[in-house]
Parts: C-alpha cells; structure tokens; sequence
C-alpha cells in the first residue's frame, strides 16, 4: 500500500510542477526574449521483488528552455548585419540626396556656372552678362562650400554616434557579465539553470548584436564568453572590457574605437564589424572620405581649368586674364607618435594626374616611402625630395624639410580634402572677364588659292612675343615661310605654333598667298577664349587627361547613387532573411498557447489521475486497517 501512496505522491508532484512551467509559458507568452520551458521527467529507481521490478514512481530531473544556439547564433549574425546595412543606407541616403539632387546637386551646380560663361560668350561685351558670370560663380563657390560643409558635419555626427555606440556596447558588455557571475553561482547552488537569468543574458546579447557584431563562446556552468568584430574580447566569465573612442592617429578631431587594455588603449577601429557601429565606420571609410576628397579633385580639376584657359584671354581693358578662382592646399598630416623633426610640404603640380585618394608617407631604414592610405599600395617616387628637385607621385610634389626624420615617422598626405576649404572667387570687377582671344588672323585679300585660317589658340600666354605680328606667306603651295624666314613644309590641318599661340591652315593655297597673326586691338566683341573655355570642361582633365570634368562629376553621381541604391536593396534582403531567422527561433523557443492548453489539459488530467490514486491507495488503507481491527 506504501509503495501505491508513494508512487501517486510522486506523480503528483511532477503534474503540478509541469502545470506550474506551463503556466509560466502561457504567462510570458508575450514576453520579448523570453524561451518557453519545459519539465524533464524520470522514472525512480525501481525496487526488486521476488517475480521482477516494480517502478517506484517519477521525479523532476530539471526544467529546462526549449532552445536552439545554432538558430540563436544565426538571428544574431542576420541582426548584425541588417543594422549595418542599415545605418550604411541611411547615410548613404543622404549623401545621395545632397549631391544627386537634380536642382541643386553637383552636375546642376557646374551646369549653372557653364551656362553663365556661355552667356558671355553669347554677348562678351555685355557687361549684366559679366556681372552674371561673378553672381554665379560666387553660387558655384557657395554650393561646393555647402556640400563640403555638410558632408564634414556628418563626419562630426559619426563622431558622436560612434561615441554613443561604445557606450552602449559597455553597458551591454557589464550586464553580460553581471549575470555570467550571477548564472555561475546559480549553477553552483543547485546544479540547474537559471532559465530567467540565461533569458536575460541572451536579450542582451542579442541587443548587443544590433550595435557590433557578436560571437560567444560557452564555458562550464553556464557562462558564456562573448567576442566582437574580428575576435575582440568584451567579456570573458564574470569580467567585462571596455571600449573608449581613441583620435585618429593623424586627426585628433576624428574619433575612432579602441580596446582598453592594461597597456593602455588599443585601436580597434579597423576590426569593427557588423552592427550599427559596424555600419556607421564602414559609410565612413567606403563612402564619406571618397566623396569628400573626390569633390576636393574634381574642385581642383574645374579651377584649374578655368584658371587656365582664362589666363590665355583679354579682358576689356586688353590686359591678359588671371586667374578666376582660388582653392585650398594640399595638407601633409603629421602622425602625433612621430619623433623626429621632419617636415613635409605637399603641392599639387598635376590636377589631371591627381587620384582622390589620400596617402602615407612614412621614413623607413631605406628612406622615405610613399603608399595609398586605402589599399596600401606602395607608390615610387621620382626625386630627392628637395626643393630644387621634389619627390613626384600622382600628380603631386613633397618636399621634405625641418629636422632630421626617425624611423617609422608618418605624415598623411591629403592632395585634395582641403580644397574647398580656400575656394573663391578672385575676379570682382567685370571688366575683367577674359572673354577675348588675345591675337587675331587674318587672310590676305590678294590670295588665290582656296586655304584658309582657323581660330588662334593661346599655347603660353607668358611669352613675350605673343602679340608681336607674324605673316605666314606661302612659297610654294606644300611650303610657306614666317616673317619672310625659313621654308616649312605645309600639311593641311597642320598645327602651326609660333610665339606662344597656335593656328591651323587649311585648305589648298597657291604661291604668294599670305596669312596674318596679330595683337588683336580690337577684340572687345570677340568670344574666342571663352568658347575655348566653355569647351575644356568637356575636354579631358582627369585621370591621366581621359576623363573630363563633367564626366567625373556625372561617375561621382552614379556611383553614389549606385552604391546608395544597393546599400537599400541589400538592407531590404538581410530584412527578409532576419525576419525567417526570427521565425525559426520563434518556433523552436516561441510559446505556442494552442500547445501550452493542450499540454495543460494533458497534465491537469494526468495530475487528477494521481489524486485518484491517493484516494485510492488511502481507501485500500483503510479497508485494511479495519480488517485488522476485528
């Protein structure tokens, strides 16, 4: 009769412990992060007799969560990385928004300016057409500023964000921590989870995967080691790291991650992966600094140009033109554990052989080396890096200079960054435009042949004989001579360079016909050199002269629109795969409240049977006491 007592007692027991977990499930059925739990249950030893076994009964081994770290691993991957697509997308959205705007973006901005030179060129000496040109150059000049502007404010906001990132991701790392110590002694004391603090631990590290991406490591009892980006360590056991932003090696202003360590802060930056963090670093290096030092080459590239063709022309006055616009310097950032006292002086001598890209020059045991701060491929350098002989890459001179340089001192070399930085407008006065080519040709009304000459085209406006009268007279129809000397060879369509212009003849001339180049003195109504002008923005400039102005702007548009456009698609499909890595945790650990009612239907009846037999067993009891007593 004991053994029927003890054997229901048990069930029992068991039954309701099992209603009590499912109660629990259905209570936290809307709980976030919560892992429905379920009773394991064992038989007891059984007891031998003379004819066999006889069960005893069942126990509680444990309640355990229902829980799958293959699926729980993969959300977290699938989390990581549609934070950092998303925080990429949305800043890469607002890149595109500002320089892709069809009224007020970069190929507008240069549309403008081009139509207001094309103005003067459509009536040079009309002075409202001038003064329109300087209006609308002082709006070029003020939208490069704005973007620059923006685009450097942003910079300054990632800053903050990556600021407000490690913050997070510490409060998160010393919460981990607190309940691996927590779970630890949890453990120690009874020798079973803790399924509420294992759910709590795990909220966290999910949260911690939307800021950087997360991998763990389990250890005995409970605990968990938890590793961000590449493999850094941010809490191992029961004690967490901390992050700090550190300052650019050669930028104090700008902030990036280090790992603090007995030995002081360790830069991480570069090993930030995944999450929100993960994302804003990644804008920052795959497309804020290229835009930014992309729209300081092509600034230089459009002011370059203009200065130069307008520098070949004649104002109203008769005087050469000078120079329209002045842009910043190229900027040699020293490293701040440099040692020596070196010095680096950086111009630019080639706008058309300028990459964008920003470099390191450091001092090695073999002298100075020079390498794409990006790739970091090494870059030769021709020269001795003096003044009278410069060290020459890329469109760039260093000159090196100061004190005596220490080895593994490190100077980042910005050619373009700066440039919006000293753009501006140098002309004021209207008269000044240079819309005239400062020589004219003419053809002899005597000649007989059906040649004839083209436009001047200004070579080298500092030549002293620029405007000094040259005839070009032919000798024989394949030969001709210049003030009466010499005998060339004449090719139609040839060019022709004398004193710092260039002409071309064509056509079919005779004997004794004659040419004239002169100082054109009244050229106040001539557009030469602003056609001229107008034309070098579609000429080739960039990359080694097979890129022009406008294309570079029209491949700078595209591509951040591009790379905006597949930011947001890849965004939208890691969305997609998230929201299925959700659904199949959810369906593992999720609770299923149609399964929680039955399974407490199957468990109240179960537990009902059991009171039935301690009614049972107590009735037998009893019949037999009585039947003791007779």
């Amino acid at each position: 009769m004991t053994d029927l007592l003890s054997t229901a007692v048990s069930g029992l027991r068991a039954f309701q412990r099992a209603l009590d977990v499912t109660s629990q499930n259905i209570a936290n059925a809307a709980t976030d992060g919560y892992s429905r739990q379920r009773v394991e249950l064992a038989t007891r030893q059984a007891q031998a007799y003379g004819n066999g076994y006889v069960g005893t009964g069942v126990n509680v081994v444990s309640v355990r969560r229902v829980y799958d770290d293959f699926l729980v691993a993969q959300l977290r991957g699938s989390s990581s990385s549609h934070a950092r697509l998303d925080a990429f997308a949305a800043a890469a959205e607002r890149v595109d928004n500002l320089l892709g705007d069809s009224g007020t973006g970069l190929s507008a901005t240069l549309q403008n300016l081009a139509q207001a030179f094309q103005g003067v060129a459509n009536s040079p000496a009309s002075t409202p057409a001038r003064q329109s040109l300087l209006s609308q150059a002082g709006v070029f000049v003020q939208r490069m500023q704005g973007y620059d502007s923006r685009l450097r404010a942003m910079d300054a906001e990632l800053n903050a964000r990556i600021e407000t990132g490690t913050v997070a991701i510490n409060t998160l790392g010393e919460g981990i921590a607190r309940l691996n110590a927590e779970i630890e002694e949890a453990y120690g004391r009874m020798g079973q989870p803790p399924n509420d603090l294992l759910d709590q631990r795990d909220r966290l590290v999910d949260e911690l995967a939307t800021h950087v991406d997360v991998s763990t490591v389990a250890q005995g009892n409970g605990v968990v080691n938890v590793f961000i980006g590449t493999g850094q360590p941010l809490v191992v056991g029961s004690t967490a790291s901390q992050l700090v932003t550190s300052a650019d090696p050669f930028d104090a202003a700008r902030r990036g991650v280090a790992l603090r360590t007995p030995s002081g802060p360790a830069d991480i930056t570069s090993q930030i992966t995944g999450g929100t963090l993960g994302g804003l670093l990644d804008f920052r290096r795959e497309m804020l600094d290229p835009v930014r030092d992309e729209l300081g080459r092509i600034t230089v590239a459009v002011t370059d140009l203009l200065n130069t063709e307008h520098g070949k022309g004649m104002d109203l006055r008769g005087a050469l033109g000078g120079e329209l616009f002045a842009t910043g310097d190229a900027v040699a950032l020293p490293a701040r554990a440099n040692t020596g006292s070196a010095a680096i002086t950086v111009t630019r001598s080639d706008a058309g052989a300028l990459t964008g890209g920003n470099y390191i020059l450091e001092y090695t045991t073999g002298g100075w080396a020079l390498r794409d701060a990006a790739s970091g491929v090494t870059k030769p350098l021709a020269g001795s890096g003096t003044a009278l002989d410069p060290y020459r890459a890329d469109g760039l001179s260093i000159v090196v200079g100061g004190g005596a340089a220490a080895v593994g001192d490190r100077f980042q070399l910005q050619p373009t960054r700066g440039a919006i930085d000293g753009l501006g407008v140098l002309i004021t006065d209207p008269s000044q435009i240079a819309a005239a080519v400062p020589v004219a040709t003419s053809a002899a009304a005597a000649n007989r042949g059906d040649a004839s000459i083209g436009a001047p085209a200004v070579l080298d406006p500092s030549n002293p004989q620029l405007g000094s009268a040259v005839t070009i007279e032919f000798l024989t129809p394949t030969t001709y001579s210049i003030n009466g000397a010499g005998s060339y060879a004449y090719v139609s369509g040839t060019d022709i360079d004398v004193n710092g212009w260039r002409v071309q003849i064509s056509g079919a001339p005779l004997a004794g016909d004659r040419f004239d180049v002169t100082a054109n003195t009244a050229g106040v109504g001539d557009n030469g050199n602003m056609r001229s002008l107008i034309a070098s923005l579609d000429g080739p400039a960039l990359n080694g002269g097979t890129t022009s102005v406008n294309g570079a702007i029209g491949s700078l548009v595209a591509r951040i629109g591009i790379e905006t456009q597949q930011a947001q698609v890849n965004r939208d499909a890691q969305d997609v795969i998230r929201t299925q890595d959700r659904a199949a945790v959810d369906s593992v650990s999720g609770v299923n409240l149609d399964e929680e009612a039955a399974n407490m239907l199957r468990m109240q009846q179960a537990y009902m049977a059991a009171a039935q037999l301690i009614a049972t067993a107590s009735a037998v009891f009893e019949s037999l006491l009585a039947a003791t007593r007779r």
